[in-house]
């Protein structure tokens, strides 16, 4: 489905990236390793559009693509942020239903009947009118994909998906992780932790640093 090629970036005089290729597989969870600075999260946000490559291609089902020229509307490139970046002020529904209605253009109620479904599948059935304030770091976390899930992305990524949460809500990430790649979803997963990589993930990409 995504194949990257020959993929570069530097800050300054400072390489980060260099002669980056990968592909990802239809359906397949790629999880990308490597040391602290090595520049995963770097090549994460070049992928998704919220970096800038020096230069590279990137292929999507064979056709070539700008992710920075893309429209927020064609949602091919989901994101799950490592801090979240929930809205505070709006409800875990109105978090949710946000993009699909200003983005996707979606009638009001199109998007939250989509939305209490999506919470419902990550059992977050009940809690649509809380506030980020009132969850638990592993039940922003289930927001956070929701959202990015309601823009029916053919590519979810994640920028280390469990750091901010306790060990012990790892195995409920993993599920989810695994629970989507059952439904075909494609999944790129920026992690530090080995441990979760192995579980998750059906092949791994290390990235070097420079």
């Amino acid at each position: 489905m995504l194949e990257i090629k020959n993929l570069n970036k530097s800050f300054g005089n400072r390489t980060i990236l260099k002669n980056i290729n990968l592909t990802v597989k239809d359906g397949e969870v790629l999880a990308i390793v490597g040391q602290s600075g090595a520049g995963k999260t770097t090549m994460l946000r070049c992928i998704t559009g919220l970096e800038t490559a020096d230069s590279g291609q990137f292929l999507l089902d064979g056709a070539a693509f700008d992710p920075q020229g893309m429209d927020a509307s064609d949602a091919v490139i989901g994101v799950v942020f490592q801090n979240f970046n929930l809205f505070p002020h709006l409800s875990v529904l109105e978090n949710v239903t946000l993009a699909p209605k200003l983005v996707l253009k979606e009638a009001p109620d199109q998007a939250e009947r989509e939305a209490r479904g999506l919470l419902e599948q990550l059992g977050l059935g009940g809690k649509e009118k809380l506030y980020p304030w009132q969850l638990s770091g592993g039940q922003k976390q289930r927001v956070a994909i929701a959202r990015a899930l309601a823009m029916k992305p053919k590519i979810l990524c994640y920028d280390e998906p469990t750091s901010a949460l306790d060990p012990n809500l790892r195995d409920e990430v993993a599920k989810l992780i695994i629970g989507l790649k059952e439904q075909g979803m494609t999944q790129l997963v920026v992690t530090h932790d080995m441990d979760f990589a192995q579980k998750i993930a059906d092949s791994v990409y290390r990235v070097q640093a420079q």
